[in-house]
């Protein structure tokens, strides 16, 4: 910094708009509840009192109008994948998708008629996350991530 020590006081952070605006984007994801299976069980557990989810600023809301990150925790059915695209739909923009579990990523063992072989075939997928159920670390692990991708995106197209 040599230059600029004596322009600036010591009270003064320089940044960019795309710096400012993706550390408020990070730190405050809100993921709106939808577990459609015991995944659900998982993701309610990261964000009870031993893993805290608040600590990291997220704060799950209740409707999709509030959320800009959809956690599909569970089976999705062929039933449900219309309810599940309107809630994506509802969502602001930037949002952002995570596949929590086998069946919301494959389908898992339900290879049948009824079951949508994957989330991404409704909504566009950030993150998978794999297991039958999987941890909470493993959602954790997902959530940092997102945080990181959040990080190095451009806000001001050029």
């Amino acid at each position: 910094m040599g230059l600029m020590e004596h322009k600036f006081s010591d009270n003064i952070i320089t940044s960019t708009v795309d710096g400012v605006i993706n550390w408020a984007r990070r730190s405050s994801l809100w993921p709106v509840t939808f577990g459609l299976a015991c995944c659900a069980i998982e993701m309610m557990a990261a964000g009870a009192s031993k893993y805290d989810l608040d600590r990291l600023g997220i704060i799950f809301r209740a409707t999709p109008r509030q959320s800009d990150l959809m956690i599909v925790a569970g089976t999705v059915t062929r039933k449900m994948a219309p309810v599940v695209r309107k809630v994506y739909d509802q969502m602001p923009e930037p949002k952002w998708v995570i596949a929590m579990g086998s069946c919301a990523t494959s389908g898992g063992i339900f290879d049948t008629y009824s079951t949508v072989q994957g989330v991404d075939e409704i909504v566009p997928v950030d993150f998978y996350i794999p297991g039958c159920p999987p941890r909470p670390e493993a959602l954790l692990d997902a959530l940092v991530a997102l945080q990181e991708k959040i990080k190095s995106d451009k806000v001001l197209r050029k």
